[in-house]
């Protein structure tokens, strides 16, 4: 149970909202898109909860970075466009969320009385566009990595399509690979890239020099410059 104390407007940190946490045993900070959350445990203050806030203000702020760089705010002037499909939003009298996939655009419509910035907003239309990711990812991803096996004689035993945040893909003993379906959030050179890598896994499970001789051959010796480019791209939070 909690109850907001006081919130003030940062200029480097933004909306700092104080929350009194009474399960709380110390002081703690959640980051959120739009805010930063202090949960202030009985016995100490506001005041508290601001020096504690100061005493980590450089670690906030190159963390506040990194969540910016990882997410993707989807809004009526800000469309999102996939390998497969455009993502447009638009706010209508309707009262719930609704979306659709018509001829490479997933409409997705939302309540007027919904700001689309609002995080929880935002969390129901990458709802809609993660369930339609996947789909696609079923049809597509798999049959590109048999296309590439065949085109440079690797072999494989499955390809699985998950939601993996944390990695593009990834490649197993028993030679399954694993792709995340944000793939299709990457230009199609750089889907060929992260299918390539995990092919080349089933060669040799490691990154030795020998993984990525491996690598440049299937890439033209572009490997370096094709990793490079991939670290410019981010799973969404």
């Amino acid at each position: 149970m909690s109850t907001i104390l006081a919130h003030l407007d940062d200029k480097e940190l933004g909306r700092i909202v104080f929350k009194r946490n009474l399960r709380a045993k110390r002081l703690s900070i959640r980051i959120h898109s739009e805010k930063l959350e202090v949960n202030i445990p009985k016995g100490f203050s506001e005041k508290d909860g601001m020096k504690f806030v100061n005493s980590v203000r450089d670690k906030l702020l190159k963390k506040q970075n990194s969540a910016q760089q990882k997410s993707i705010l989807i809004t009526e002037n800000s469309p999102l466009q996939t390998r497969t499909f455009l993502v447009q939003v638009k706010k209508t009298p309707r009262n719930d969320l609704y979306s659709t996939l018509k001829s490479g655009v997933l409409f997705i419509e939302f309540p007027e009385r919904l700001e689309e910035n609002d995080e929880k907003t935002q969390q129901y239309f990458w709802n809609s566009i993660n369930y339609f990711l996947r789909k696609e990812a079923k049809r597509i991803l798999p049959v590109r990595t048999r296309q590439l096996a065949e085109k440079y004689d690797f072999s494989f035993s499955e390809v699985k399509i998950q939601s993996s945040k944390s990695r593009w893909g990834s490649c197993n003993r028993k030679k399954i690979i694993n792709l995340s379906f944000y793939l299709l959030l990457l230009p199609q050179h750089l889907i060929d890239y992260v299918i390539l890598h995990e092919l080349c896994h089933t060669e040799e499970l490691n990154h030795s020099p020998k993984f990525w001789d491996w690598m440049d051959k299937v890439t033209d010796g572009k490997a370096k410059i094709l990793r490079s480019e991939l670290k410019n791209f981010s799973i969404p939070r």
